[in-house]
């Protein structure tokens, strides 16, 4: 028995050599960072931005792979799918991770398929009004929409963004009536908002910055919680009478579910010295973004915390779920 015993222990030991000298050192091999909106798009140059660093950093190739269509959800499943080695990455937005959630039945499970290793941009939505409209403060917009029920229409980027959410949030907040209008995107809504066809727009501020600049637009207020660096004279929704008003748009860093957590602190790390780079946060702030980073922990918190709050959002308008 005990020489059967000795036998195991060696063959198990041995076993354990073999697998430690297998073992090859995290990376070997490129890394592929899926994005779930073409090239050119913010999604897409956050992940090429942060690509060039991470490979820098950890020596080897990292190439980005554009997955559109359906809303983000295919880009999506193809990381909560992909093996859980370190070498399938995703750039995700709120939208694909905490919106989608409560507007389509899909593939994948937000909170159990994916690894969040730091969230990378924040962003506000900026309220935009035409020039010669006649609210110039959220104040004023709010006292018009209720001497006009449903008089006021508001632009969105399709039912269900981020731009439509955002207003159907003001909507709850202030308790007015305002009547939407989707368009296929933020751009084909602007010649509308500009000639006046629609009152006012949600939108990311980066669509609108040359038309605010030119004076065709004016900003009414932002959406985070406190002044974007872009805008630093406009003033938030919270501070114009609605506290606890957010509506960001936020993209972070995601693997596989499974990942092992040697692999994720590697990619955390590197993250997070990325984007603390003075020149990362000047290319950020040129798009309207604000460089982010926080823990794998704080960012699942996150999530878990936004999938419910903007599912009463969702039910509150009316959306109907896919």
């Amino acid at each position: 028995m005990r020489t059967k015993l000795a036998w195991m222990i060696a063959l198990a030991a041995f076993a354990a050599g073999v697998a430690g000298a297998m073992a090859a050192p995290y990376p070997e091999k490129p890394i592929r960072i899926v994005v779930g909106l073409p090239a050119g798009s913010l999604p897409d140059t956050i992940a090429r931005v942060l690509g060039q660093r991470l490979a820098e950093a950890l020596g080897t190739p990292v190439v980005v792979e554009n997955v559109t269509g359906a809303a983000g959800n295919i880009a999506a499943d193809r990381v909560a799918k992909a093996r859980a080695d370190g070498y399938t990455l995703g750039v995700l937005s709120q939208t694909q991770v905490v919106v989608n959630p409560n507007l389509y039945h899909l593939p994948y499970d937000a909170l159990k398929d994916f690894a969040p290793i730091t969230l990378l941009t924040v962003s506000p939505n900026v309220l935009v009004v035409p020039t010669g409209f006649p609210a110039r403060t959220v104040p004023e917009l709010v006292a018009l929409a209720k001497r006009d029920p449903g008089g006021l229409t508001f632009a969105s980027g399709g039912a269900g963004s981020g731009t439509h959410l955002a207003a159907e949030l003001l909507k709850s907040a202030a308790a007015i009536d305002l009547r939407h209008v989707p368009y296929k995107g933020v751009s084909a809504a602007i010649p509308d908002l500009l000639s006046g066809r629609v009152s006012l727009m949600f939108s990311p501020i980066q669509s609108v910055l040359p038309l605010l600049r030119d004076g065709r637009l004016h900003a009414v207020a932002v959406t985070s919680r406190s002044r974007s660096p872009v805008l630093p004279d406009v003033p938030t929704v919270a501070e114009s009478g609605y506290p606890g008003f957010e509506a960001t748009l936020w993209n972070g860093l995601f693997a596989p579910a499974g990942t092992p957590p040697a692999i994720v602190r590697v990619l955390h790390r590197e993250t997070l010295k990325a984007l603390e780079s003075r020149d990362l946060h000047a290319r950020f702030a040129q798009l309207g973004m604000e460089a982010a980073g926080n823990s794998p922990e704080e960012l699942a918190a996150a999530i878990r915390a936004e999938i419910p709050r903007w599912g009463r959002v969702i039910r509150a308008a009316g959306i109907a779920r896919d």
